[in-house]
């Protein structure tokens, strides 16, 4: 039997992070996890940290920006998994710098789980979030580090919770908005179903140096579409309110960052089609090909546990 890759997580107490340090777990890695002296502070994290630590992972006592903290951190271990928050994407530039000189990784997967940063077309609107990411890519592949990219698009607890509606945090009981003509398609995941993809790709060589693309069929979906399985499940027909791209626009402008940060990502994936636009095959990988014995929770039941 192949000896598992040992894994250093980044971020492992984080909504993510904890699922991916579970699963590493689960599939028999020798799991290291990387926690600050902050981490213990706050008792939710204080809570996974202490199961974590219970079922089998390794704390290492270190931060990105204390370089012979990660040395000896990253030194132990095969493969790097950061999964940290968008807006400090690159805090990762150090931890690069260290992975290179260590000589040791065989993979390092950076913070990205979300829209491909390099196929996004609202980069003029974004604030940044989406450049910064794609810089840490241009940085790891100019230091010759070996990777893997995974794009999820968005996560099931963001957008999806109140159907893209803006200003609300519930599904619409009574009328619904749809930005631009409403069939554009979207991609929504499971946090915890993009952490067992991502542990599965960890010693696969046709993940290398690839991009993994997260698209199955029931989780892709067009505004008409949610919009209409809502109705179902409620038993209600909901007023529709089309909302141009032109008014969109307009109001994501008029609204101050960072409260235009919802719009905007809905502009990109049920607008601009940022998720769905491009085939994989033309520029990575599909994880749902690589792993089909995968279940992934569908959008549908998903919208079951919010009647």
């Amino acid at each position: 039997m192949e000896e598992k890759s040992r894994v250093l997580i980044i971020g492992a107490t984080g909504r993510l992070g904890y699922h991916l340090a579970t699963f590493s777990l689960q599939f028999g890695h020798p799991t290291f996890i990387l926690i600050r002296d902050s981490s213990s502070t706050d008792p939710i994290r204080a809570q996974k940290l202490d199961f974590l630590i219970a079922a089998g992972a390794i704390p290492l006592k270190g931060s990105l920006d204390d370089e012979k903290s990660l040395m000896e951190a990253v030194k132990q271990v095969d493969v790097v998994i950061c999964s940290i928050p968008s807006k400090q994407a690159l805090d990762q530039k150090l931890l690069i710098k260290v992975i290179k000189e260590s000589g040791c990784i065989k993979k390092f997967i950076p913070s990205e789980f979300g829209v491909d940063p390099d196929k996004i077309q609202i980069s003029d609107l974004d604030n940044q979030f989406y450049s910064r990411k794609s810089e840490i890519r241009r940085h790891v592949e100019a230091e010759g580090v070996p990777y893997t990219y995974i794009c999820c698009n968005l996560l099931m607890s963001y957008l999806l919770p109140w159907l893209a509606q803006p200003g609300l945090k519930t599904p619409p009981r009574d009328k619904a908005i749809i930005f631009g003509d409403g069939n554009t398609k979207a991609v929504f995941l499971k946090d915890i179903d993009v952490a067992a993809c991502t542990i599965r790709a960890i010693d696969d060589p046709r993940t290398l140096n690839k991009t993994l693309y997260l698209r199955p069929p029931g989780n892709v979906y067009s505004m008409n579409e949610l919009i209409a399985i809502w109705e179902n499940k409620i038993d209600e027909k909901l007023e529709k309110i089309y909302v141009p791209e032109e008014e969109l626009l307009k109001k994501i402008k008029e609204t101050p960052y960072p409260d235009n940060m919802e719009m905007i990502f809905i502009y990109s994936a049920f607008v601009k089609g940022d998720h769905t636009y491009f085939d994989i095959k033309s520029c990575g990988v599909d994880g749902t090909q690589l792993y089909p014995h995968l279940k992934y929770t569908t959008v549908s039941e998903y919208l079951d546990t919010l009647l």
